[in-house]
């Protein structure tokens, strides 16, 4: 049962963190990267006629997109929110912003029942809810569209639904089931992630699965057959595609300087071993790795994508560095009920971001929270009783320099990060766009550059296209890799170089970037970014 101070306790963090996901939420950050103009449009289209913006009806396995085959479930739970408030940034962050909510709450169910037998389980509970509603890494991930943060939701809903099946809600198996399978349809990630933690969870477990072995068997009827419809996609070329753009066994650097090494030893046995391409691929999955629990970026940097951090803050605070290391060090001492899961679950929830050339990736190690966040509240709440004599002096001293640490991380991301960082999410497209249609009826054609990245879906998102006639106008070209470009659509056209298109003939306004500005071009506006620089440029020729 949960008292009436602890409920107290957990209102008070849920509005905290309401107010955090969700104070500026359409205007900061400051402007929508591709991914949410296409999860924003996806919506819309499913939300007009059920078909995504290729014309697929109702897709389960996978959106084509930009040829990055994203799996579906943002693009559905964001139906509601665009039919409520329309097709806006607002709208299409709302479920990552909700989410990041629930996943709050559901954290502090989460961690009681790990901890089910420690009489300090609601403080826990409390305390990691707390550290997560504040946290640098949750708040960024929660207020943009990101996947990342609906499949952490449904992976902890997950975990806390078998440990209830398995203590005392046997039929809570099924549902524990039902959120796994949401997760593998909602973040590439997750398809590895999830069913990690369901074999460490089915290992650890087996002797009660058995005792409930009826509930056992229909969680896994169930979960296999929510998975069907997509299995078909997994094991598709599409599928792989995204993994072989970015992961480190394609990297043929690695296979050049082992080879090297290997004539300089003039191909000799013992060389041969040393240097296997193999064991080089070895050593650089474990190097990237432990690049994603480097202190640099969990405490003081964080990622080095502005999306993921202001970069004056880790993705955890400071002050947490030291609560984290007491914290992992009590928990194997103290091993208070379910302990293990929370140090496998952290270590098998990196296994597929070290495959990554980019690493450290706050968004593809999501996965793992809130296993920090429950490392610094057992440390926190531990050196806090040790101090038994000065306990009201420590929890003063460290509320304050929590209260500080917080504070230059919130100002900064209110005040200074979206001027500093507007350019990194697109910024200038949606001014750009609002003056091409006050001008669209005086030209027969505009061409957009495309230097800033899938104007297209820009265009869709701001002009409120209607899907229907977008899908009888587009022209689209699939690449052999799968990569889809949308090259026009009605009076837009869209190229790298706005040379490349055929304007013969007609009247045409240009969109291009500063620097592709011919010296000849009658400017028009030149739209800005925030701080100050030039984003894009309208002229004529």
């Amino acid at each position: 049962m949960v008292s009436f101070k602890n409920t107290a306790y957990l209102f008070f963090i849920l509005i905290i963190a309401f107010f955090l996901r969700f104070y500026q939420l359409g205007s900061n950050p400051p402007s929508l990267t591709w991914d949410e103009a296409a999860w924003g449009y996806n919506a819309y289209s499913l939300g007009i006629d059920g078909r995504d913006e290729f014309g697929k009806f109702l897709p389960i396995d996978h959106l084509e997109s930009f040829g990055d085959f994203k799996p579906p479930v943002y693009a559905y739970l964001d139906i509601i929110p665009v039919k409520i408030f329309g097709l806006t940034e607002f709208a299409t962050r709302f479920p990552s912003a909700l989410f990041g909510v629930l996943t709050i709450l559901i954290t502090y169910f989460l961690v009681k029942r790990i901890f089910y037998k420690s009489e300090n389980a609601n403080i826990y509970g409390i305390l990691t809810s707390f550290i997560l509603a504040i946290s640098p890494w949750h708040i960024m991930l929660s207020r943009a569209a990101f996947e990342a943060n609906i499949a952490t939701f449904f992976i902890i809903t997950g975990v806390w639904l078998f440990l209830g099946g398995v203590q005392e809600r046997k039929w809570y198996l099924l549902f524990s089931a039902i959120s796994f399978s949401f997760s593998i349809y909602t973040f590439n990630t997750a398809r590895v992630v999830a069913p990690l933690i369901i074999l460490m969870l089915g290992i650890g477990f087996w002797k009660i699965l058995l005792e409930k072995y009826t509930q056992t068997i229909m969680a896994v009827i169930i979960g296999i057959l929510l998975l069907l419809p997509t299995l078909k996609f997994l094991l598709s070329p599409q599928a792989s595609l995204r993994f072989k753009e970015v992961n480190i066994f394609s990297e043929s650097g690695v296979v050049v300087s082992a080879n090297q090494q290997i004539a300089n030893d003039n191909n000799s046995s013992w060389s041969k071993i040393i240097h296997n391409r193999r064991l080089a691929y070895g050593v650089e999955y474990i190097r990237h790795y432990f690049d994603n629990l480097n202190p640099s970026f969990l405490f003081i940097k964080g990622d080095g994508n502005p999306k993921f951090s202001t970069q004056t803050v880790g993705e955890m605070y400071l002050w947490e560095l030291p609560f984290f290391i007491m914290g992992i060090l009590f928990l194997f001492k103290k091993r208070e009920g379910y302990w293990w899961i929370i140090p496998l679950w952290l270590i098998l929830g990196i296994v597929p971001a070290a495959t990554a050339r980019e690493t450290p990736h706050a968004l593809r190690i999501e996965t793992t929270l809130p296993t920090f966040q429950i490392f610094t509240a057992i440390g926190f709440l531990t050196v806090i009783n040790l101090l038994k004599k000065y306990k009201k002096l420590a929890i003063s001293i460290l509320s304050f320099v929590l209260f500080i640490n917080f504070m230059y991380f919130y100002r900064d991301y209110l005040v200074h990060y979206p001027r500093e960082f507007s350019g990194e999410w697109q910024y200038g497209y949606k001014n750009s766009i609002s003056y091409v249609e006050s001008q669209k009826d005086n030209f027969d054609q505009i061409d957009i550059t495309m230097a800033l990245g899938r104007p297209y879906i820009y265009y869709l998102f701001y002009t409120k296209k209607n899907p229907k006639d977008y899908r009888k106008e587009a022209i689209i070209q699939r690449e052999v890799f799968g990569f889809v470009n949308v090259n026009g659509f009605d009076k837009y056209r869209f190229a790298k170089n706005l040379s490349d298109i055929d304007n013969r003939n007609k009247k045409v306004l240009y969109i291009g970037i500063p620097n592709g500005v011919p010296s000849s071009a009658n400017v028009l506006k030149t739209f800005y970014l925030l701080n100050g620089d030039k984003a894009l440029v309208a002229y004529t020729l």
